[in-house]
């Protein structure tokens, strides 16, 4: 008896299937793997035509740059005269400029926003938990052109009085440090840029970080606490490797917030196509700063296709960027096979 109710259940479940096809209208029947085909040759075709762009974007950079190529070849990553009026050209000075402030700005930014993840999600009471996580979100909604302004006019002499001036009184005749401080006391130059793209780059990445922390499952969270884990040792251990591709990520995401930001750059970075020190104070340029304020001027020829060139070398230092943050998350996974 016990060994038939089994089958018979299995055969009023089948029947019950059964009636329920059958009483389905058959043009629904029908329409179910068009509209399943339709939706999937839309998804394919999205993803066709993202990589179709990204192949134009490549093909034209290429195409405007040529010119340039041909004159300097790789020599122009490394060459340093910039120079319009020789019609002598090389984006040494913008390169570097575009990469220190980038440095700078996630130097700052990455603990900073580390530090505001972790309070938003496992230390601020809760009655300040959502004004304080909209407050950092609403940094992310200020014009760029905003924080050059306030860059140019509030923080760079702020920056010039308290800290450049101190510094430079203090370490002026240390051999290494000194060279590193000097400059004249004006409050334009890489290290303002890198604070300001910090600045900006921060509601960003503390966003991300806040989301995946709170995607950790509280069960781990709370069987670490019962263990007798603090607070650290909770998000060192447990929310860290649990949410580590999404923290990789939303710092990868500031970084190129970094590289491609202009109009901040280009107020408080000081214009200078010429690097005369490795002073963080001194006045230089940046790759984006260099084709706002130059491109709509530059004639037809090499100098166009320099700053072209420039435009290229941008797009590739992304590219190495995201291709050493898949690298890096590759390794992380790898390892924890190998401790597993």
């Amino acid at each position: 008896m016990t060994a038939i109710l089994p089958v018979e259940a299995s055969l009023k479940e089948a029947e019950v299937r059964r009636l329920g096809s059958a009483n389905t209208p058959p043009a629904r029947r029908k329409r179910a793997p068009a509209a399943d085909a339709l939706f999937a040759a839309l998804a394919q075709g999205a993803a066709w035509i993202t990589l179709a762009l990204l192949a134009g974007i490549i093909v034209s950079l290429v195409i405007g740059a040529a010119p340039a190529i041909r004159e300097y070849g790789l020599s122009f990553l490394w060459r340093s005269e910039w120079d319009p009026v020789q019609d002598r050209y090389g984006g040494l000075v913008m390169i570097y400029g575009t990469l220190a402030t980038s440095i700078i700005a996630l130097l700052i930014a990455v603990p900073v926003s580390f530090g505001i993840a972790l309070f938003l999600t496992e230390l601020s009471p809760g009655w300040l938990k959502r004004p304080l996580g909209i407050a950092v979100e609403l940094l992310a909604a200020v014009p760029s052109i905003v924080y050059g302004m306030w860059g140019l006019l509030v923080f760079g002499p702020i920056l010039a009085r308290f800290v450049q001036q101190p510094l430079q009184a203090a370490l002026g005749d240390t051999p290494l440090l000194g060279a590193l401080v000097s400059g004249p006391p004006v409050g334009i130059g890489i290290l303002s840029a890198g604070i300001i793209l910090a600045i900006m780059i921060i509601p960003f990445i503390a966003s991300v970080m806040r989301d995946v922390f709170e995607v950790t499952p509280p069960m781990l969270k709370e069987s670490a606490y019962g263990l007798g884990s603090t607070t650290w040792e909770v998000v060192y251990r447990v929310v860290l490797p649990y949410t580590k591709t999404g923290v990789i990520g939303g710092i990868m995401l500031g970084l190129g917030r970094a590289l491609g930001e202009t109009m901040a750059v280009t107020f408080v970075i000081g214009n200078m196509n010429q690097l005369n020190s490795l002073s963080l104070f001194e006045a230089a340029n940046s790759i984006t700063s260099a084709l706002a304020n130059e491109f709509a001027e530059a004639g037809e020829g090499l100098h166009q296709a320099s700053l072209i060139y420039l435009g290229l070398v941008l797009f590739f230092i992304t590219f190495v960027v995201l291709s050493m943050s898949k690298l890096l998350l590759a390794r992380l996974k790898k390892n924890e096979g190998a401790r597993t």
